[in-house]
Order: C-alpha cells, then sequence, then structure tokens
C-alpha cells in the first residue's frame, strides 16, 4: 500500500508515513504478487498447441490417404502409370507422416505444458521455430510461442512454475 500524502510505499501494521509523516488510517492492505507471463499464458499456449496439433494430424491424413488412393497404382484400369504418379505417391506420403509426426510431437508438447513437465518448454520452442513456416495459423501459435517462452526470465518463471508444481 502506499500514502495518500506522498505516495511513498507503506509497510503493514505501520502508524506513520516514513517519508512525510502523515497518520496511516485503517489497515494497510498488501496487494497480492503479479503473476508472470510465463505463469499467465502456458496453460492457453498447451490448449492451442492441443488444437493446431488436431487440426495437423488431419491434414496429415487426408494427405497420406490421397497418397495412397488417388496415386495407387491400378493393375487393371487404363494405361500405366507415368513419371508424375511414380515420384507423387512416395513424395505425398513422406509428407503425410512428416505432418503426423508433427503433430504427434505437438500433443506430447501441449500436454507437456498443461502438466507443467520441465522438458516441456524446450520441446515447445522447437516447435514454434518449425510451425512458424506453417502460415498463417502456424505463425500465429509460433510467435505467440516465443513471445512466452523463449525470454530468459521466462525460463527462469518456468522452473519456478515446474518447482511448485512438484511440491
Amino acid at each position: 500500500m502506499f500514502c495518500d500524502g506522498c505516495g511513498a510505499s507503506v509497510q503493514p501494521g505501520q502508524a506513520f508515513c516514513s517519508r512525510c509523516g502523515k497518520q496511516i488510517l485503517g489497515p494497510v492492505m498488501t496487494m497480492p504478487p503479479r503473476r508472470g507471463r510465463v505463469q499467465e499464458h502456458v496453460y492457453l499456449l498447451g490448449i492451442l498447441w492441443l488444437a493446431i496439433s488436431a487440426f495437423n494430424a488431419v491434414g496429415g491424413v487426408i494427405v497420406y490417404a490421397l497418397a495412397n488412393t488417388l496415386f495407387a497404382h491400378p493393375l487393371h484400369l487404363g494405361p500405366p502409370p507415368g513419371p508424375p504418379s511414380d515420384f507423387l505417391r512416395p513424395l505425398l506420403s513422406v509428407i503425410g507422416i512428416l505432418i503426423l509426426v508433427k503433430s504427434a510431437c505437438g500433443f506430447v508438447a501441449g500436454w507437456g505444458l498443461m502438466q507443467r513437465e520441465r522438458w516441456a518448454r524446450i520441446v515447445t520452442l522447437v516447435l514454434a521455430f518449425i510451425s512458424l513456416f506453417n502460415v498463417p495459423f502456424g505463425t500465429a501459435l509460433g510467435v505467440y510461442t516465443l513471445w512466452v517462452l523463449l525470454p530468459g526470465e521466462s525460463q527462469q518463471e518456468y522452473d519456478t512454475l515446474v518447482a511448485t508444481r512438484a511440491a
């Protein structure tokens, strides 16, 4: 709490202001400490990583299914497959699998953030840098993740959250 006369800080139980000498009337109340940026945003960040990973998983399944149905080599229908079909099927299959792996890592990172696991901050930061290339939603989530978790004081605050969760 602060003095009404000069604005100086007043301790609980103090009867007079130490700077201006004004009498403090009524109880002195202290403000609870303000929550830090990581503490305010880490749970929402975990939910957002779970949500975008679910969308990525759906996209990965669709790409993989299209690769193995649309570009599959039919044995008895039409002319033999040409060069475009020969490389598109494996290419799209690999892309679909990579999208599924990225979404699985996103699910793990989101769960880890929500559970305040020690390793989740690093995994999420790596995924944030990768997701910067996924315009527009991946870029937005990547920038938000970097804003919350990248600064040095964020590491200290996240370590404090992990320690309080373990206790």
